[in-house]
């Protein structure tokens, strides 16, 4: 376990692709539901309970060992929109490249031989995390992080909103972050009985709608 690579994982400026995806806070400012911190936090909180908790199980049990390619099946099943199949699916791409390059390993180069045109993201983040000498629990944090990191970063952009602000929106999710990780961990633990259908499968309708609307924009600042 290192400490130093879970940084590295996490940072918004690791080359994985994110910074041109807000995570649907394009569609929610432009909706008008998202105007200041305030709004900006309560929708990271419920992004980070549903499309959060998602990916950070799917995460964790690819840092667990668990088959990558049956991940990505289950990753489908809880993705019924086009667009975020899609986006979870270049993004996985980029992250291919990105973590072969940085922790070069047989399981990431199989994954990416059977998924060429790329696995969902967070099963790749966390066999990436596998690659680094990262646990189940640290794969969920990377990800569970991510699902809020980057709307918060793009809501400065979108809004002009004080980066002080945005980053004080993350500082005080920091706690609801630790218990969705601790949650997709839990969840892992049952799947070599129970099978990858005890991972975590919360929705979010709204998140859905606004992604398939938004990939028809002619004109955006985000890809997604």
């Amino acid at each position: 376990m290192s400490g130093a690579a879970l940084l590295v994982l996490a940072d918004g400026r690791f080359p994985a692709g994110g910074h041109a995806h807000s995570g649907g806070a394009e569609a929610a400012v432009t909706a008008g539901r998202v105007t200041d911190a305030a709004s900006l936090e309560e929708f990271c909180r419920g992004r980070l309970h549903t499309a959060g908790l998602v990916a950070a199980g799917l995460a964790a049990a690819a840092a667990a060992g668990c088959d990558p390619l049956v991940l990505d099946e289950a990753a489908d099943a809880r993705t019924p929109v086009p667009a975020l199949r899609l986006t979870a699916r270049r993004l996985g791409r980029q992250m291919m490249r990105a973590a072969r390059a940085t922790w070069p390993s047989a399981e990431l180069d199989a994954l990416a031989v059977a998924r060429p045109r790329g696995a969902h993201q967070p099963v790749v983040l966390g066999l990436a995390a596998r690659s680094a000498g990262l646990v189940p629990l640290d794969a969920a944090c990377a990800a569970a992080y991510e699902s809020v990191s980057g709307p918060a970063t793009a809501a400065v952009r979108l809004l002009s909103l004080d980066p002080f602000e945005a980053t004080a929106v993350l500082a005080r999710l920091a706690a609801p972050l630790d218990q969705v990780a601790g949650q997709a961990v839990e969840a892992v633990r049952r799947v070599p009985g129970e099978g990858v259908g005890v991972l975590p499968a919360a929705s979010a309708p709204l998140l859905d709608i606004t992604a398939e609307q938004h990939a028809a924009w002619p004109v955006r600042l985000f890809a997604s």
